[in-house]
């Protein structure tokens, strides 16, 4: 039986990754993801590797550039043109023939932009000084990480997001303010804001609790006819910790979900975590507003 949620109080789709993204009224989920998510990507030129604000060491202003469409992404169409704005003001086009120029002096390292991922997609992750946060143990340093299809094809699984795809696991990632407002019970020193996060869909719930872990392996039914099948909890780095418009840098945003919301994942692996990751069970049409099920 299905068993009514809350309802979306969010949406968001990220036209480049890790800059600030684009909330939304309507958008349309397709096997593929959420249409116009993640379509753009920079990539350092010396390292080959995909620029990522997990990438703090060497690219610490990456969230404090914003990406928006030129034109709206449709279904089955290739992403439009976007616009890439600076903190200044300043700004360039995806479609702009000194793009890379004008995001290379910006960035101070040199960058592209691309629409397609290498197929041996990694990304230059800091880990946080923060305790317990890697289960591998590593603690302020820097490590290769795997991601996208290439993350699947090393550890020999079947991959959730197409191969050329800038999608860290998986194509939708969804968070309730049930878990939000847990962690601001929990530190209420913080700020644990929906944008610290970057989810596609925020459901405002008023049950108690990390309510998407209860979740995993069954179906959201999103509106009318979108349903999305949650495939994990999402493990936490660095990225809800770092400063984005008037949200301070806060260490604290990990020690919290270390203390109170910490999931084996894995055998003898757990990861601090919030929210879920999900595949598109069925495509179709969302909004704000819409009511969200178990089903």
């Amino acid at each position: 039986m299905d068993e009514a949620v809350g309802s979306i109080s969010g949406l968001w789709r990220f036209p480049v990754k890790s800059m600030a993204g684009e909330h939304l009224s309507t958008g349309d989920l397709t096997s593929r993801g959420f249409v116009g998510d993640r379509a753009y990507a920079l990539i350092d030129v010396e390292t080959g590797n995909v620029v990522s604000a997990k990438s703090a060491k060497r690219f610490p202003d990456i969230l404090s550039c914003r990406a928006g469409y030129l034109d709206p992404p449709e279904v089955g169409a290739e992403a439009p043109p976007v616009r890439i704005t600076f903190p200044d003001g300043a700004s360039t086009t995806s479609d702009a023939s000194d793009r890379d120029e004008v995001l290379t002096r910006f960035f101070g390292r040199k960058v592209r932009l691309s629409s397609v991922a290498p197929e041996d997609y990694t990304i230059d992750q800091y880990i946080p000084d923060v305790p317990d946060a890697d289960p591998a143990g590593h603690r302020d340093t820097v490590v290769d990480q795997k991601l996208g299809s290439a993350f699947f094809d090393e550890i020999g699984a079947p991959s959730p997001v197409p191969v050329g795809a800038f999608f860290d696991l998986f194509p939708v990632s969804v968070i309730t303010t049930s878990t939000l407002d847990r962690l601001q019970q929990l530190q209420p020193e913080s700020r644990f804001e929906p944008r610290r996060f970057r989810m596609n869909v925020v459901i405002a719930s008023e049950r108690d609790g990390f309510v998407e872990n209860d979740w995993i392996g069954r179906d959201l039914q999103l509106g009318d006819g979108a349903r999305v099948k949650l495939a994990m909890p999402d493990p936490r780095c660095v990225m809800p910790t770092l400063a984005q418009g008037d949200l301070p840098r806060d260490n604290a945003i990990l020690h919290t979900l270390v203390r109170h919301n910490r999931l084996e994942l894995e055998p003898g692996a757990r990861y601090p975590c919030a929210g879920a990751y999900g595949v598109v069970d069925q495509p179709g049409s969302i909004r704000v507003g819409d009511p969200v099920a178990v089903v």
